[in-house]
């Protein structure tokens, strides 16, 4: 009798079905991710490429690693950089992480 019963009920509605307020939370933590997290960086990165595209000769820079230096020539992929007096380096132009205003660097008498 009783399972004749439980047969006889009608379903209230389709269980699992798509259920917008379920996935309310879900939703809600992908668009404050992308507010704290992704627009943010992405942001900062579009600034350095406009930084790094912009390097011209003389430009006081630091690159990675903390090395300080004078822009001596700028090309397509490399940077030289005067770190020392007659001491050239190359570096990716990607390593150079903050241009520096001018007359940053001093020179040692």
């Amino acid at each position: 009798m009783w399972v004749t019963q439980a047969w006889a009920q009608s379903t209230g509605g389709a269980p699992g079905g798509f259920d917008l307020i379920g996935m309310l939370p879900i939703i809600l933590m992908f668009v404050v991710l992308y507010f704290l997290m992704i627009r943010p960086q992405a942001k900062k990165a579009k600034e350095h490429r406009t930084m790094v595209a912009g390097l011209q000769k003389g430009d006081e820079v630091v690159a990675g690693g903390g090395v300080l230096g004078k822009v001596t020539k700028v090309g397509d992929a490399y940077v030289s950089l005067e770190v020392a007096p007659n001491v050239e380096i190359q570096v990716q132009r990607p390593s150079i992480q903050l241009v520096l205003p001018k007359g940053s660097i001093r020179k040692a008498d």
